[in-house]
């Protein structure tokens, strides 16, 4: 298998001061400080950018979304909607005069689309009165097209009145019939659909799109990338499940119709894995489509395939390449893409051919986010990296180099003190090579001894990759004397499709010894104190802390967020990791062999407990489970619950009350070091 490790140097900011006496650190509280740059959208014309930017109110406990206008010289930095009313989803016309945006405001009683003029003063003009909702919107020539969650079969006034006699329902009660029931931190309402709307872009009648074809999107979740619909407006392609009614988990095909027409084509029918996010290219004469062929397996390798509308041939274009294929635009001239590809521990920019699949990074050091691209393939991104939240930049796209566009945040962070990070490779389970992130505290000095705190990413199947983290914040933990790690175990992502299928399905013994190397590692450090060692991890990372409490390990307590630790219970969550692929606990003994709590009798390290109730993809009685185990054994042990919290802790007063007792944990286990 080839492989993509690098070592980055040490990188200190150009706002990191050098009085460490006058700076502050990148504090719990301060975290919440900082505005958030969403992905952008530019103008197809180029020059105008427009980039979602969310600020958050610790008196409120909310955060608030406007839109912020920019220009590509970087000339224009300015708020575009109002203060008070939040916004999203913005897209551009076709020559970029008037901005859309999804809003719920006055009596909105749900977000609708709002268009602003561009071209000169105006204020905001609804578009639609949809009582059910608006979201993933686009806008293709004359028409806005758009995902709303309706009852099949019933006129709008109709949907007005079923809201209205569900709000006024007493009855508190869910029924199910079949699977899926719930995803991530919502149930899931069966008699409901998501299908396509549109609405002329100056008003009128809303036309449905697919709800005549009796074929839902995916039920769990639907975006902007579930379907698209061709420039000229004669066809549109969506994501559908063709699962059977009951089944445990989705199987996702592509699915392709004239507008207005009555034949639907799945164009996917043949494979077993999941396709989605379909794009048409510019010139309107080929559909593109991402696709898994493994069945039940999220992060199997997604190549890219086109479909030629003409005579509706298909070929895969990146059958050759080693990495997944994501979050991509077309070129303007129809011969290729650009995409934010999952790399080795960076989310870098690619081109990829669409001759012959090749594929050529542009982007090296940082971690990039969604791509926009113009007609003239000025193409926009955000950029950050682990001690800078994420910038509005310009790509050059013949060598990579990024131009930032705007200062938000500068002021903020001018005398914020961050420690400094690095990129190295050591040896991990059958002497593989495992790359992990090195954070070094504020003021580090290695003729000094300080702590270690390894963290262990969830997933299991996506990465540690270099951009800033708001939930587990690595700088956060260093800055309160610690040496922090991220290590890319096996099953991560971005490595391969042999390294991330590389733990299915014994998910402990690959990624346990790649983090017990891991830690010797660092204890062969002559600035790591072998007495203060410390480990945590959330969701898989939880599951793997919690198989570190059933075997031998150096750490002197641990942190447990939202961790499977009873294979058997977890079949209450929203979907089934194992099912598919190797059966169910009655038909393979691998879940006495993986799962923490039959190793319980071996518990005996502290542990801080943490999770919330509205989290559906780990369910909570997981960490009561655990946590009564711990309590019965008599380990020391605390349990936070969070009962307005899901798999996250994303509320600004819960996120600090949780950093806060996180240090307070490993400060009592293990004492910080200088900073």
């Amino acid at each position: 298998m080839k492989k993509f490790i690098f070592v980055l140097s040490l990188i200190l900011l150009p706002w990191v001061s050098a009085q460490a006496d006058d700076s502050q650190y990148l504090t719990q509280e301060l975290i919440w400080k900082i505005e958030r740059i969403g992905a952008p959208v530019i103008a197809p014309q180029g020059g105008h950018i427009v980039a979602p930017v969310t600020r958050f109110n610790m008196d409120t406990d909310r955060g608030e979304t406007r839109l912020w206008l920019f220009n590509a010289d970087g000339s224009v930095q300015r708020p575009l909607t109002a203060d008070g009313q939040g916004a999203s989803n913005p897209v551009f016309n076709h020559d970029g005069s008037k901005l859309a945006f999804i809003s719920q405001r006055g009596d909105d009683s749900a977000g609708q689309i709002y268009v602003l003029p561009m071209d000169g003063p105006g204020e905001a003009n609804r578009v639609t009165e949809v009582p059910t909702g608006i979201s993933g919107m686009k806008w293709v020539g004359d028409h806005f097209y758009f995902i709303s969650n309706i009852w099949p079969g019933l006129d709008w006034d109709e949907q007005k009145e079923r809201l209205q006699s569900e709000s006024d329902n007493k009855v508190s009660a869910h029924k199910w019939t079949q699977l899926p029931y719930s995803s991530f931190d919502r149930y899931l309402d069966e008699s409901r659909q998501a299908h396509i709307f549109r609405i002329p872009a100056d008003g009128g009648d809303i036309e449905a799109i697919t709800e005549h074809f009796e074929r839902e999107l995916p039920r769990s979740s639907q975006s902007a990338a579930s379907y698209d619909v061709s420039p000229d407006e004669s066809w549109v392609a969506f994501t559908s499940s063709t699962a059977d009614a009951g089944a445990e988990n989705a199987i996702i095909d592509v699915f392709l119709a004239r507008i207005g027409g009555d034949d639907l084509r799945n164009i996917t029918e043949d494979n077993d894995g999941t396709d989605g996010s379909p794009m048409f290219s510019p010139d309107g004469r080929t559909l593109a489509f991402t696709q898994q062929t493994k069945v039940g397996f999220y992060a199997d390798t997604a190549n890219i395939v086109l479909h030629n509308l003409s005579n509706h041939q298909q070929r895969v274009i990146t059958s050759d390449w080693d990495r997944s294929a994501g979050r991509l635009v077309w070129t303007p001239d129809n011969n290729g893409f650009y995409g934010a590809i999952d790399d080795a521990g960076t989310v870098r920019v690619f081109h990829i051919s669409a001759s012959d699949g090749e594929a050529r990074r542009i982007t090296a050091e940082t971690n990039v986010g969604n791509l926009s691209i113009a007609n003239d393939g000025t193409l926009v991104t955000t950029n950050e990296s682990f001690v800078y939240p994420a910038r509005l930049v310009l790509v050059n796209t013949d060598n990579g180099e990024m131009t930032r566009l705007d200062t938000i945040n500068d002021e903020l962070l001018a005398d914020v003190e961050v420690g400094t990070y690095e990129s190295v490779t050591y040896q991990g389970h059958d002497g593989q090579d495992i790359q992990m992130w090195v954070h070094y505290p504020p003021g580090f000095d290695d003729s000094k001894e300080y702590p270690l705190f390894l963290l262990i990413h969830g997933g299991p199947h996506s990465a540690m990759t270099d951009g800033f983290h708001y939930r587990w914040s690595a700088q956060t933990f260093a800055s309160w004397g610690y040496v922090t790690a991220w290590h890319n175990f096996h099953g991560s992502s971005g490595f391969g499709q042999d390294f991330v299928d590389a733990i299915n399905p014994d998910w402990i013994t690959a990624p346990y010894e790649d983090t017990i190397k891991a830690a010797e590692w660092f204890q062969e450090k002559d600035y790591i104190d072998n007495d203060r060692l410390f480990a945590g991890g959330a969701s898989y990372g939880g599951y793997l802390s919690t198989i570190l409490l059933g075997r031998e390990h150096p750490f002197n307590a641990l942190l447990i967020h939202a961790p499977v630790y009873n294979m058997y219970s977890q079949m209450s969550a929203d979907f089934a990791v194992h099912a598919e692929r190797f059966g169910h606990y009655w038909e393979n003994d691998i879940y006495k062999e993986i799962s923490p709590h039959y190793f319980a009798e071996n518990f005996n390290t502290p542990a801080l407990l943490s999770h919330g109730l509205l989290d559906l993809r780990v369910p909570v009685g997981q960490s009561f489970e655990l946590f009564r185990t711990l309590q019965a054994r008599g380990v020391e042990s605390e349990m936070i619950y969070f009962p307005d919290e899901n798999h996250w802790i994303l509320k600004p007063n819960n996120s600090v009350y949780w950093y806060d007792q996180v240090q307070n944990w490993v400060e009592r286990w293990a004492e910080p070091g200088p900073r």
